[in-house]
């Protein structure tokens, strides 16, 4: 957990983007509950804050890829797969032999469960004879919140393909719909009004719409240079304005300043 000049903490967190190909190119998305304190009703990519439970040493006979990452970064993976799991019901795993994971439907009691912290996600893994594979995911972009907001994050984006067999059903709690969108589909809705997506959300979908396939966007993503961003309050004439380095990748990125977008 990091710790801003002022005093306040920076914690820790993962999102998943999940990407499919059939039948369109398409990322899942929920929606978070309308009561949610943080981005309630705005549509995201599924993730959280990471827990004490995802850095734990007892993972390594559980992950695929465990060498391969430091021990933030196997953490900060395992918390953007738990999260999936709790929000959406999906496993990113192989089975016990290396191959693909075959598993039924999650009952919604043991996300919520996990979701609690009253059973252990490994605990779920390792009754399920799974192994999380780390390596399925490629870093997508960080994004840190800027001082101005009450909570603030150290956000990891992660790309990777969707299991297949697995359906993606909303935890009903944390999240009231899960569902595809094309890239170019979500921020039209967004920019029509039917969906809320806040800032991060939408830029990053911008960057996904960039891509004509999964396979084409993880490509894109291991290419590009990891550049932090932290977005800019900049004070003018016209009020407050968000603002993002160019160097980020996302273009020349100034607009008004919306508290909670």
């Amino acid at each position: 957990m990091m710790q801003d000049p002022m005093g306040g903490l920076v914690r820790p967190a993962s999102t998943l983007m999940l990407l499919r190909d059939v039948p369109t190119f398409e990322v899942l998305m929920v929606e978070r509950h309308h009561l949610i304190d943080f981005a309630s009703g705005a549509l995201v990519f599924p993730g959280g804050k990471s827990h004490p439970g995802d850095h734990d040493e007892a993972w390594r006979d559980h992950v695929v890829g465990w060498e391969a990452h430091d021990p933030d970064q196997r953490g900060l993976r395992i918390a953007a797969i738990r999260e999936l799991f709790e929000e959406a019901g999906l496993l990113l795993a192989v089975g016990a032999r290396g191959g693909p994971l075959e598993v039924e439907p999650a009952p919604m009691a043991l996300r919520q469960a996990v979701d609690r912290g009253e059973t252990p996600f490994l605990e779920v893994v390792r009754e399920a004879g799974a192994r999380l594979d780390l390596s399925a995911l490629t870093i997508f972009a960080r994004w840190i919140t800027p001082p101005v907001t009450p909570k603030r994050f150290d956000t990891w984006f992660y790309v990777a393909h969707a299991p297949a067999g697995q359906l993606a059903v909303c935890d009903g709690r944390e999240t009231v719909d899960a569902c595809w969108y094309a890239p170019a589909a979500a921020l039209s809705a967004a920019e029509r009004g039917d969906r809320k997506v806040v800032f991060p959300t939408r830029m990053n979908l911008g960057m996904l719409a960039r891509a004509a396939s999964a396979a084409a966007a993880i490509d894109q993503a291991r290419s590009r240079p990891l550049v932090t961003v932290q977005p800019e309050i900049h004070e003018g004439p016209g009020g407050r304005r968000l603002v993002l380095p160019e160097s980020a990748g996302y273009g020349a990125i100034s607009e008004p300043f919306l508290p909670g977008m």
